[in-house]
Order: structure tokens, then C-alpha cells, then sequence
């Protein structure tokens, strides 16, 4: 890759230290840094250090008048190919996420129109907390890209997700992003996502507690790789990923139809939690209480992921969700068997999980070539780690 240059904002928080080693070897492969102290990064790391790094002048203060003439907030925001945010602390994410500007980091976040890489580093409980996580989905849906954080010890002494990725972390992150073309380039994906609504009448329907944000986090992930995406979506609150082209369905059958029509495709991956039943007669008019017990008829609805992996069109990659309850992983290899897929992602979705709904996942990938258990991540860094497999199984195949 041909080196690109790269403006480094600079948060406030004890992982400003690693901002040196990245900045260290983004310069040995060849990039160039310029950098944003902020007042509270100044505290962890100095301006000297930062400039002998970058070799070039570091920038801090919004109103100075040196530093407008010669490289203006606006001009700083937009002479780059990609914005990083490391650390990127709970203050800065809860800025960009809502519009703020003011300093010459959130000012410069608010003008830029390049991609904005995060890597954040905060207390764990900090990272956790409702209002950093809304304001992390918030960024996703904005287009801006996530790395990290890692679990492990904080310096306060607690343990859990919060620490900035390693610097070769964020490196290979920035070079992912700014790989053109991406590893899925020339490529189509198609993604299934959400719950499907089954109608029993004009107001009533079956349907799950599925909320779709692991299937638009993989429609995300593999928009980001560079491959054409088609999302087909039941319904849900959140918004589709930039780059990915959204088809709204509201029945299994609906859903069904519309992947039909975005075939031929290079991968699918069914992530939808599609009903298994619906109401073999809809009534016309809502359903009135006459004092006699209710009943009603179910007919099976298609199976989406065994059709696609045994039409006509099969894409090369057929990769189906088992949410399961027990006996996860027995039940995930009993699935791929069944509908003749290729993988399987299983995760257990009991209640006390929190999975179905929130905004972490644990999973299990399940392959021809055994299980890989991964550890419970954002459902965000789901989406990429299984948009990195499938770029690498997909080389492999055309290879």
C-alpha cells in the first residue's frame, strides 16, 4: 500500500501512551501523521514527543490564530484519507456522535469528509454504560468504524472491555479501511436480518425478540470489505449500515422472495431469525373476544436458509444462524447437516444472555473443519471478524 496520510486525534486518558507507538509504526510502513493533542491528552503525552514522532508541527488549540493561517481546522479535517481517534475516550464519542464542536478535535470530526476510524479506551464501566453505547450505535450508523476495545485490566484496577487496542491492532485496522480495493471487492453479498412478523389479523402478528443488530453489524462489516451488499431486513428500529442497499420485508415469505431477487450472490448469510410458522388463514377484520377459547391454525413457512443452499443460484458461500437455548453447539452441527450450508453461527439466546437485543454476542462458528469458539464481542467486531473469514474462504475458493 502506498503511503497515506493520516490525522491522529489525540484523547485524553492514560492509553495516550500508545498513540506514540502507533504513530511510530504507521510511520514505518510508510504513512504520514498529523496529529491533535487535546488539552487532556496533553496530560498523558507531550507535544515534543508527539512532533518528534510525526516530524510534523502538532496541533491543539481551535483559536490560534498561527495555526489557522497556516492549516486551518477545516483544511486539517480534510487533507487526509482517514481520521483515527486513539484514544478515543467516552467526552470525544459522545461529541462526534452528537454534533459537537467545541475544540479543535470535535471541531475537526465535525468537518471532515473522510472515514473516521475510533479506538476507544475508557473505564469499563464507563464503556458499559447506556449512554456511551448509544452513542457508539449512533457513529456505527454514521458510517464511523470501530476498533477495540479489548477486555483486560484497566489502570483503575478493574477488568473488562476498555482498553485501547494494541497499536499493530489499530494499524491493521486503518490499512483494512483504507485498502482499495477492499478483500470482498467485485463481489455481492446478501444478508438476512430481524424478526419476521407473521399476521394473525389487521393488528395482530406472531413474531420474536430479535432486533437485527448482529445481521445489519455483518451487512456493515462486509460493505466495509467492498462487496455490493443487499440487506433484507424484517422489521426493526435501527438503520441500515452506509454503502448497503435495504429491502424491507415483513413475512418469511416476503423475505424469501426478495433474497430470490438479489440472487446470484457470492455469499449469503442468514442472520434473520425467520418464523417457523405462520397462521394458515389471516382474518380480515381484528379479532373480537366472544367468550370462546381462540385457536389457530399454522402452516410452516419456507425454509430460507435450505433453499438457498440447494436452488439453482446457490451462492459459493452459504452461512446460516442457529439461536439456540441448549445443547448450542449439538443442535448448530445437527443444523448444518440439515440445510446443507456451509458454516453455522450458533449462539445461545436464553434471556439470561442478554444476546437477543443487546449489543454484545458470544458465538460459535461451525464449519466443515470443526468449531471455533470466540468470545463474547460487540456485535460490531462480529461482523467483522466473520466479514474477514468469508474474504478469506472466498480467495481460497476462487483461487
Amino acid at each position: 500500500m502506498h503511503g497515506q496520510r493520516i490525522l491522529l486525534i489525540i484523547g485524553g486518558g492514560i492509553a495516550a501512551y500508545k498513540s506514540l507507538e502507533l504513530i511510530r509504526r504507521l510511520r514505518e510502513r510508510g504513512h504520514s501523521v498529523r496529529a491533535i493533542l487535546t488539552k487532556a491528552g496533553g496530560e498523558f503525552v507531550t507535544p515534543l514527543s508527539v512532533a518528534s514522532l510525526c516530524r510534523e508541527k502538532v496541533y491543539g488549540d481551535l483559536f490560534s490564530l498561527t495555526d489557522e493561517a497556516e492549516m486551518g481546522h477545516i483544511q486539517l479535517s480534510r487533507a487526509a484519507d482517514l481520521v483515527v481517534v486513539a484514544p478515543a475516550t467516552a467526552d470525544l464519542m459522545a461529541k462526534m456522535a452528537n454534533g459537537h464542536a467545541n475544540d479543535l478535535a470535535s471541531t475537526a470530526l465535525l468537518a471532515t469528509d473522510k472515514r473516521v476510524l475510533m479506538a476507544p479506551a475508557m473505564n469499563v464501566r464507563m464503556w458499559n454504560h447506556r449512554a456511551t453505547q448509544r452513542n457508539r450505535a449512533t457513529l456505527e450508523r454514521d458510517g464511523v468504524a470501530f476498533v477495540g476495545p479489548n477486555d483486560g485490566e484497566m489502570a483503575c484496577g478493574e477488568f473488562g472491555p476498555g482498553r485501547m487496542a494494541e497499536p499493530l491492532e489499530i494499524v491493521a485496522a486503518i490499512e483494512s479501511l483504507l485498502a482499495l480495493p477492499g478483500p470482498l471487492a467485485g463481489m455481492k453479498a446478501l444478508v438476512t436480518a430481524g424478526p419476521t412478523h407473521e399476521p394473525l389479523d389487521p393488528v395482530r402478528y406472531i413474531a420474536n425478540r430479535s432486533s437485527g443488530r448482529q445481521g445489519y453489524a455483518i451487512a456493515g462489516a462486509l460493505a466495509d470489505a467492498g462487496a455490493e451488499t443487499v440487506l433484507v431486513s424484517g422489521p426493526v428500529a435501527i438503520e441500515a449500515p452506509p454503502r448497503v442497499k435495504l429491502v424491507k420485508v415483513e413475512t418469511a415469505r416476503e423475505m424469501l422472495a426478495a433474497c430470490e431477487a438479489a440472487l446470484p450472490a457470492d455469499v449469503a448469510v442468514c442472520a434473520a431469525a425467520v418464523g417457523d410458522w405462520r397462521p394458515e388463514a389471516i382474518a380480515n377484520q381484528k379479532i373480537k373476544k366472544n367468550g370462546a377459547q381462540p385457536s389457530v391454525k399454522l402452516a410452516a413457512n419456507p425454509d430460507i436458509l435450505h433453499t438457498l443452499s440447494h436452488g439453482a443460484k446457490r451462492p459459493a458461500l452459504v452461512i446460516g444462524f442457529a439461536a439456540e437455548t441448549e445443547n448450542v453447539v449439538a443442535h448448530a452441527k445437527d443444523k448444518l447437516l440439515k440445510k446443507g450450508c456451509d458454516w453455522i453461527v450458533a449462539n445461545d439466546v436464553s434471556r439470561a444472555t442478554g444476546i437477543m437485543g443487546g449489543p454484545k454476542n458470544t458465538v460459535h462458528l461451525i464449519t466443515a473443519s470443526g468449531v471455533e469458539d470466540w468470545p463474547e464481542l460487540d456485535k460490531s467486531e462480529v461482523g467483522r471478524r466473520l466479514a474477514a473469514r468469508i474474504a478469506h474462504a472466498l480467495k481460497g475458493k476462487a483461487a
